[in-house]
């Protein structure tokens, strides 16, 4: 752990890769640090590690190669990236759940020297885990890493096209230099069951790299069921965070009592897991009313975090006292400019993108709309930027609409868009359209309200769980459920 009172020191003179020894795998031989099924200890991961490395060195990975994982989430992904950061090359992560087209695309903007993909898997969908034999394909055309970055990662693509995004070792050390400080977060001899991707960037340094880091063992559950997950969390008796995006908080929260019971083998006046501390979700905002939901079902708080792929975490509430609004962690600048909250980054962190109006002058633009209290330093985060429209003349804030809309009872999620006019999509449990359109009509002005409201049975997600906001496919899917 950090000292308080100052920050980390990084990581000099190491070597390239000198950095994973330093900051992820140090610790007791015989401490367990992974659960897929069953638990790994670390000594046995830093042996599988090693025989990892010295196969692809053997194949011609080198100190500033360039190489892409297309796991699943897998003791072999975690193997490989651990490796081939060790040999010091750079690393693009690539969803598993990425159409061959799209994964084509990508390949053809990151160039990496070898791909790395999963050979034989085991387990079907809504598994936390698989079993992979990961089969390593050299790529004549690929090119050799073009900066210092460790790290390569591509933006979710919820509002637009994906950005490449670059990190280097020192920002993903002073990224857990961040997470040693918040005195919520999971320390050693606890645990923390991983419900997000551990390709992007929460599931990836909140959730793996910290985890190796911190001696918190990591635990992929079995199945991403609500069921799946309480059962993960009631299989030790340590206590045990859980860490996911909101979609995950609404599952459990919504889960029936037999089925909480059923899951901790505990009677009906007891179904919380006795091991659950807290919930932390991050990804995007939580629909008003969700915090309290889950703290009524399970007594413990559901926490935030605000972050981005390019910095990482960045603002957290882990007590749920500040909804909505967050803390800035140790050490980030933040501000509000013209609405739009700005955050403070000595470097460009895009690769092949010189658009001033997403960094400039050392600062970050979010395109987040944001305010920050002056007396307490809270920042509330308020929505996209480009949420504002104008009806009639008149501005309206959909993210406004789409917050009072998430609110109505029975209303489990929504997403509001402007598409010729204001439109929403929801989904809903023991409530009608009529009883939300009432409702609506209490808490909005008429030029506010949505034109239309089209009920789905879930919301169309991007692969890392955040929902999609394209007019174009959220169209597509309301077509496909009404059959017009």
């Amino acid at each position: 752990m950090s000292d308080s009172n100052g920050p980390r020191p990084l990581p000099q003179p190491l070597s390239l890769g000198g950095w994973v020894d330093r900051y992820l795998l140090a610790g007791e031989p015989d401490e367990p640090c992974l659960h897929l099924g069953r638990s790994v200890l670390r000594g046995e991961l830093i042996d599988l590690v090693t025989e990892q490395q010295h196969q692809l060195s053997r194949v011609g990975l080198q100190p500033g190669g360039t190489i892409s994982l297309r796991l699943p989430p897998s003791l072999g992904y975690i193997t490989v990236l651990l490796a081939a950061w060790r040999i010091g090359a750079q690393v693009s992560l690539l969803d598993h759940r990425l159409t061959e087209a799209e994964v084509a695309r990508a390949l053809d903007r990151l160039a990496p020297q070898f791909l790395v993909t999963a050979g034989a898997a085991g387990g079907a969908a809504m598994r936390g885990y698989s079993q992979v034999d990961p089969v390593l394909t050299r790529r004549p055309d690929g090119r050799a890493a073009a900066s210092a970055h460790c790290l390569i990662q591509l933006s979710s693509g919820s509002t637009g096209p994906s950005k490449v995004i670059a990190r280097g070792p020192d920002a993903l050390i002073r990224e857990l230099d961040r997470y040693d400080r918040l005195l919520d977060y999971p320390r050693r001899g606890e645990r923390v069951v991983l419900l997000a991707s551990a390709v992007h960037v929460l599931g990836l340094v909140g959730g793996l790299l910290q985890s190796l880091h911190a001696g918190v063992q990591l635990h992929f559950p079995e199945r991403l069921t609500g069921v799946g997950i309480l059962q993960a969390v009631a299989a030790d008796d340590r206590p045990t965070t859980v860490l996911g995006v909101p979609f995950y908080a609404e599952l459990l929260a919504a889960l029936p009592a037999k089925d909480r019971s059923a899951a901790t083998a505990q009677p009906r006046t007891s179904d919380r897991p006795a091991a659950l501390r807290r919930m932390i979700v991050a990804g995007e905002l939580t629909r008003p009313g969700l915090a309290e939901a889950f703290r009524e079902r399970f007594d413990v708080p559901l926490g935030t975090m605000f972050g981005m792929t390019e910095l990482g975490m960045i603002a957290t509430d882990l007590t749920g006292r500040h909804y909505p609004a967050v803390q800035p962690a140790h050490g980030m600048e933040l501000r509000v400019a013209q609405g739009e909250l700005l955050i403070a980054a000595a470097s460009c962190p895009y690769l092949g993108l010189s658009d001033p109006s997403r960094w400039s002058e050392g600062w970050l633009h979010t395109r987040d709309a944001a305010t920050i209290d002056p007396a307490t330093g809270l920042v509330s985060i308020l929505g996209r930027l480009d949420s504002q429209v104008a009806i009639g003349g008149l501005k309206v804030d959909l993210t406004e609409v789409e917050r009072t809309i998430a609110a109505a009872p029975g209303v489990t999620e929504a997403v509001v868009v402007h598409d010729g006019g204001i439109n929403a999509y929801l989904a809903l449990r023991d409530t009608t359209v009529a009883a939300v359109q009432h409702y609506v009509a209490k808490e909005l002005a008429a030029y506010k309200r949505p034109r239309q409201l089209h009920v789905l049975p879930a919301l169309p997600r991007t692969t890392t769980g955040k929902t999609l906001r394209d007019p174009a496919a959220l169209r597509r899917a309301a077509t496909e459920q009404t059959g017009a």
